[in-house]
């Protein structure tokens, strides 16, 4: 669904008609059932608007009216709630050599899902993959096809969503990839593309621990370091796509070299490669997967423990930096790499504590939150139902009278 920008007092509304729309469909899908009078409260728009935008998406069995709540002072109120099977939406993960869908209601719950291996990373693959895949779900959830809203795809990189374009993904080495119209023009529907670590977040904003926060980052930790903000309830994306490169936030001066060309980039200290080089070179014997480290840590190897200590720390500098700038009551790590959350913390909650500014640290709760690879196709297909959804909501909006 579109941002919006609903301001409070007096119920005035300050965003477009459709823009209301989408702030009120949201309140209800995210906090509903949900009664007219609490979502003029959550939105900030008068009850005479919101009585206003609710008939045509009751109409157009966008939302549904549930029994009268019983037991409540004052007039009866009759609580809003959305039909989830008014409208379907695929969310993929796009990952290194695998895809990872999900079909989803409109409560983003999860009807199927299916995990496909791919070889060809040229663009025309991925998109006849992504094609394979999509079929496979509408197979699994007949109903969808008739109601399907378009498909969210979710990748690691520099995504521009705005545009489209696949700018830079090293795991794919694309540059300059209009991806999102080449899976529209294959498939026929609309196609929304975003980073993943973004789509994560839109899970956690709606479904997640985000949804008590209304500004909060995601951090996530694997074969690279992604990061996402949510900023006073909207996703920050900024100028082009390339919010939240934490991953090549210099944290070692002069340390490893880092694919984009610097050396000591966060991502280069405590990605997947960079744990078992580490670990290789301080134990003089080759490991090939962080796995392998991490069960010579937890066996009590020493040189282990110092390889995940100096990442620790790592990432507790960066981290430092995040809440020195932002100042966000919650901060999610998420990502395989916390498989390792053990043998990290207390090293990154040290620095944590040690490079920030005044109270920033202790405003910030950091939760640790191992999440499955369906949860983040989950939140590609909430893009996808935020973005299409709004689109379906805009053609209602002539029938109401403002």
């Amino acid at each position: 669904m579109a941002d919006t920008e609903i301001e409070g007092g007096e119920g005035r509304a300050a965003g477009s008609r459709e823009q209301n729309l989408g702030a009120l469909f949201e309140a209800v899908l995210t906090r509903g059932p949900l009664s007219r009078r609490d979502a003029a409260r959550v939105t900030g728009l008068s009850p005479a608007s919101v009585t206003k935008l609710v008939k045509p998406m009751i109409t157009h069995g966008y939302l549904v009216e549930r029994h009268r709540e019983a037991g409540v002072p004052g007039r009866p109120q009759i609580p809003l709630q959305v039909v989830p099977e008014r409208h379907y939406a695929v969310g993929v993960k796009l990952m290194e050599g695998e895809l990872v869908g999900v079909m989803a209601d409109l409560h983003a719950e999860v009807q199927s899902a299916h995990r496909m291996r791919y070889d060809d990373t040229s663009p025309a693959g991925v998109v006849a993959a992504v094609a394979s895949l999509t079929e496979v779900l509408l197979e699994r959830s007949p109903a969808a096809r008739d109601r399907l809203l378009g498909i969210g795809i979710g990748l690691g990189g520099h995504v521009d969503g705005a545009s489209g374009l696949v700018v830079h993904a090293p795991f794919l080495g694309w540059r300059d990839v209009p991806l999102q119209q080449m899976v529209a023009d294959r498939l026929g529907i609309e196609v929304v593309l975003e980073n993943d670590v973004n789509t994560l977040a839109v899970a956690e904003q709606w479904f997640g621990p985000g949804f008590a926060f209304d500004s909060f980052a995601v951090v996530t930790l694997g074969v690279g370091v992604g990061c996402a903000f949510v900023l006073d309830g909207k996703l920050w994306r900024g100028a082009r796509g390339a919010a939240g490169e934490l991953g090549h936030m210099v944290v070692v001066p002069d340390g490893p070299p880092c694919h984009c060309g610097k050396r000591g980039c966060l991502e280069a200290v405590v990605g997947d490669e960079a744990i078992v080089a580490a670990m290789s070179a301080r134990s003089g014997r080759r490991y090939t997967t962080v796995s392998q480290v991490i069960a010579a840590a937890h066996a009590g190897d020493e040189h282990a423990r110092g390889v995940f200590a100096e990442a620790g720390v790592g990432v507790g500098r960066a981290l430092a930096a995040l809440v020195n700038l932002l100042n966000p009551p919650l901060v999610i790590l998420s990502g395989e790499g916390i498989a390792a959350s053990d043998l990290l913390m207390d090293a990154l909650r040290a620095e944590l504590e040690r490079d920030s500014f005044s109270t920033s640290a202790q405003d910030c709760t950091l939760l640790v939150r191992p999440l499955p690879d369906e949860t983040w196709a989950r939140g590609a297909a909430a893009t996808m139902i935020r973005r299409g959804v709004l689109r379906s909501l805009s053609r209602l909006s002539d029938q109401v009278v403002g």
